[in-house]
């Protein structure tokens, strides 16, 4: 089909609102910009392999940059024609601007917050001694950069408070510099470490600190192949180029290398891994220089990360021999895994593990809901947290010598508060509950469970207005994720009070690929199983028209990075299941995936072209970039990435757009918003997310024949 065809968008004037009322809207017409194709073929075990926009993966190219200005130029064109784009915009600006503020940490004789007022760009750091303290402005991330497109990118101080130290991305890229300030006066230290990746920030006392990176890569330093990651240690008054290299080499290298202290300072703690899924795990004595570097565990087969050290033993949470996680302990002296003795055993529900003021708190998921144990150093349970509702808790970290903890607490209908929580009562006090244009009362979220295709039960929690007709006629986001034992548990989103209020239905399906029932759940949708995480996706799409909240002219698909290839897979496979996608920052490409950034540590989930030919037909057949059949009406889709993206690189989404645009026939528009100055996610400041999320609901009630407000 001409890429420059010329596609007349009219939708039908006689499509009813959700509320009953005509809506008719004006005609959008929209010429797609030319895609060059060029004659680039791949072999794949024997088999020749089309790649026609190969030139697109080129993110410094003039070529490159043109055709981004020009997809930017029809898309912008047609959402400035949607009549409601703008009230829509303003609605969310105006329930986004609440303040938020996060739950203390001490350091030294402060308490440390963070603020938003509403809508500043990037969250501000406050501090005050004590709780009734005057507060101080600490720290503020919206200077780094005129636009806020600079953010904090991670922040750690010294046990005693004394010294600062943070980590600043640009435009959302992974990479990081990392600056150090004194607390006491606010002033920068000249120490300054540039380009970190993938990083955490882990004081030695107040020495010196840990922190990761690659060496730089050759080529583009947002979409060029990195695999070398490397620990070093930096002495406080030393130029970077001293700092010591602690951990990784060239002949054993590793993708992803991270450290740790543990909080009484006696213990460096690396963890190791070419995969998002299992990891070594090294130990090395601080208190004596020169010290080994010692083993814990030997292989990537499991994951386990050191919870804390007390008194010559080692507390490690891991996943070996219980897959739904385990809390283990065991001597400094008696480090292999045959000497551990279970402290927290493995239960039917997923376990994770964090510790404050001197106990475990153990936070179980029974079907995607928290509930929180509070255990002792022996493995007592003391006391089940009593939580404010039924949904998400998460915190409970603390310092051991602390008596009261602060966690958050969230639902699809409750926005986040903070709540504190004294250790030895277990009596829970309301610490700080947002002011939102939001009233709770009027909506209702409930838990259902379906049938995949192959009869596994899958849970999905629905969201929408209390008294909701079952008419087949409200438009709903059906959201997913399903990959890299991910779980997806009720979180309060602002933006999505908006399409609640608008007689929206808000759908999340807890799908194969996660991590809400253990490792096995993980499993079950990785490798030569991926197939299982989008046909519980489709299931859930059926199940929600079935059930009478929707139709296919009012289903919208939504999804991010690994959700954004569920949502490329799911559009391709099933095109009439909805009327409206949006895959966003997509891993689209699954054959080419793994030769980007560190993309190769995503084999564990995904395998990859290059390790079998039956692992590359199976990619290809779901490769959603390689299933975009010509003559096919797709849905109505709005690909959404970044030009910064240096975690999924943006030809995914280059490469699928021209592709898609190609292929499509049919009255549907087909478009790709590009993102300038801007990452995968982290970071991006409010303005921006407000502009996408407003063209992200406009585009959909458009193209489902729907208005705002929905009336």
């Amino acid at each position: 089909m001409n890429p420059n065809k010329n596609l007349s968008v009219l939708l039908v004037a006689g499509f009813l609102a959700a509320c009953g009322q005509e809506q008719n809207f004006p005609k959008i017409n929209v010429n797609y910009p030319e895609s060059k194709k060029i004659d680039h073929v791949d072999e794949y075990w024997g088999e020749q392999v089309a790649d026609p926009f190969r030139w697109l993966e080129d993110d410094y190219s003039d070529e490159t940059k043109a055709w981004v200005i020009s997809q930017n130029e029809v898309t912008f064109g047609y959402l400035e024609q949607i009549p409601f784009r703008e009230a829509l915009r303003q609605r969310l600006e105006k329930v986004w601007n609440y303040e938020r503020i996060s739950a203390p940490n001490s350091y030294g004789e402060y308490q440390y917050y963070y603020k938003n007022d509403g809508l500043q760009n990037q969250s501000v750091l406050y501090r005050k001694k004590g709780p009734d303290g005057i507060e101080e402005l600490f720290f503020d991330p919206n200077k780094l950069s005129a636009d806020g497109t600079s953010s904090l990118g991670g922040a750690a101080f010294t046990k005693d408070g004394s010294l600062f130290a943070y980590a600043v991305s640009v435009a959302g890229s992974d990479w990081r510099d990392i600056y150090v300030m004194q607390t006491s006066n606010k002033e920068l230290l000249e120490d300054k470490i540039l380009d970190a990746k993938f990083t955490g920030i882990a004081w030695k006392g107040n020495e010196g600190f840990f922190y990761s990176t690659y060496e730089k890569p050759g080529g583009s330093k947002l979409s060029a192949f990195t695999n070398n990651h490397k620990l070093y240690y930096h002495q406080l008054g030393t130029e970077q180029s001293q700092d010591v290299l602690v951990f990784g080499d060239d002949k054993n290298p590793r993708r992803y290398v991270g450290a740790s202290v543990t909080e009484d300072g006696k213990y460096l703690i690396i963890t190791a891994a070419n995969s998002t899924t299992g990891n070594e795990l090294f130990i090395q004595d601080l208190s004596r220089p020169m010290s080994p570097i010692v083993p814990i565990v030997s292989n990537m087969d499991n994951t386990h990360y050191v919870v804390d050290h007390q008194d010559g033993e080692l507390y490690i949470f891991t996943n070996l021999n219980a897959p739904n996680n385990k809390l283990v302990k065991t001597k400094i002296s008696e480090l292999p895994s045959e000497n551990w003795t279970d402290l927290i055993p493995e239960t039917e529900n997923v376990l994770s593990v964090s510790t404050g003021g001197g106990k475990f708190f153990a936070s179980y998921l029974k079907d995607a809901i928290t509930e929180v144990k509070q255990f002792d150093y022996k493995g007592k349970l003391e006391r089940v947290v009593e939580l404010p509702g039924i949904g998400t808790a998460s915190g409970f970290s603390a310092k051991n010598e602390e008596k009261e903890i602060y966690f958050s607490f969230t639902s699809y209908t409750t926005p986040g508060s903070i709540y504190k929580y004294d250790i030895t009562s277990g009596h829970v006090d309301l610490y700080n509950s947002p002011k939102v244009d939001f009233d709770p009362s009027l909506y209702e979220s409930k838990q259902v469970f379906y049938t995949s295709k192959d009869g596994t039960k899958v849970p999905m929690i629905i969201t929408h207005k209390k008294g909701l007709k079952l008419n087949r006629k409200n438009p709903t986001i059906l959201y997913g994720y399903g990959g890299f034992g991910v779980s997806l548990t009720p979180t309060f989103s602002i933006a999505t009070t908006v399409w609640l209020e608008n007689g929206g239905v808000y759908a999340v399906p807890n799908l194969r690929g996660g991590g809400e029932y253990g490792e096995n759940w993980h499993l079950a949708g990785t490798k030569l199983k991926k197939q299982n995480v989008f046909d519980d996706f489709i299931a859930a799409g059926e199940y929600l028209i079935k059930e009478g909240y929707t139709s296919s002219d009012f289903l919208a698909l939504r999804g991010g990075s690994n959700g954004g290839l569920l949502v490329g897979a799911v559009m391709t496979q099933r095109p009439d299941l909805a009327k409206v996608a949006f895959p966003a920052v997509g891993v689209l490409d699954m054959l080419r995936y793994h030769q980007f950034t560190a993309g190769a540590g995503w084999a564990y989930d995904y395998g990859t072209s290059d390790e079998s030919e039956e692992m590359y037909r199976y990619l290809k057949s779901y490769s959603p970039l390689h299933n975009l059949k010509s003559g096919t009406a797709f849905p109505a889709t709005l690909v959404t990435t970044a030009d910064h993206d240096d975690r999924v690189v943006p030809a995914h989404s280059f490469k699928f757009a021209a592709t898609l645009q190609e292929a499509h026939v049919g009255d549907l528009p087909v478009l790709i918003r590009i993102e300038t100055n801007a990452g995968h996610g982290a970071g991006k400041p409010t303005a921006m997310q407000i502009a996408e999320i407003a063209d992200i609901f406009a585009f959909g009630l458009y193209n489902m024949g729907l208005g705002f407000p929905n009336k």
